[in-house]
């Protein structure tokens, strides 16, 4: 049987303007919005949304980032005030760390297989 993708996925935030901003500045996504209450995001690797809620959402879609450079992107939205959960951690599977989301979910950045703690 053939693999099925994950064609698209949607995510919840509770100020889509601020969220946009976020993910375009660090990440470098695109937005195109759908009305007032959903936004839609290029750019990231998979295509979704945003779809606005009036509560943070502490369970979700789990979301696992990527960068190349784990301390780079740690340290780049740590100075922005982004909160970092657990910092950057070794484990079987490399290294990673997590960070809460505008919306209140907690996403890691990782595994990074290549480097070291």
């Amino acid at each position: 049987m053939p693999s099925t993708p994950i064609h698209y996925i949607e995510l919840y935030a509770t100020d889509l303007v601020k969220t946009k901003a976020f993910y375009s500045h660090h990440f470098g996504w695109e937005f195109t919005d759908y009305g007032e209450g959903y936004t839609a995001f290029s750019k990231a690797g998979i295509d979704g949304g945003f779809e606005l809620v009036d509560m943070p959402r502490a369970k979700g879609a789990l979301v696992v980032l990527y960068h190349p450079d784990l301390q780079q992107i740690h340290n780049q939205l740590a100075a922005a005030g982004t909160q970092i959960t657990v910092d950057i951690f070794s484990f079987p599977g490399g290294v990673a760390f997590i960070l809460k989301t505008l919306a209140g979910m907690n996403w890691p950045f990782g595994p990074n297989k290549k480097q070291k703690r």
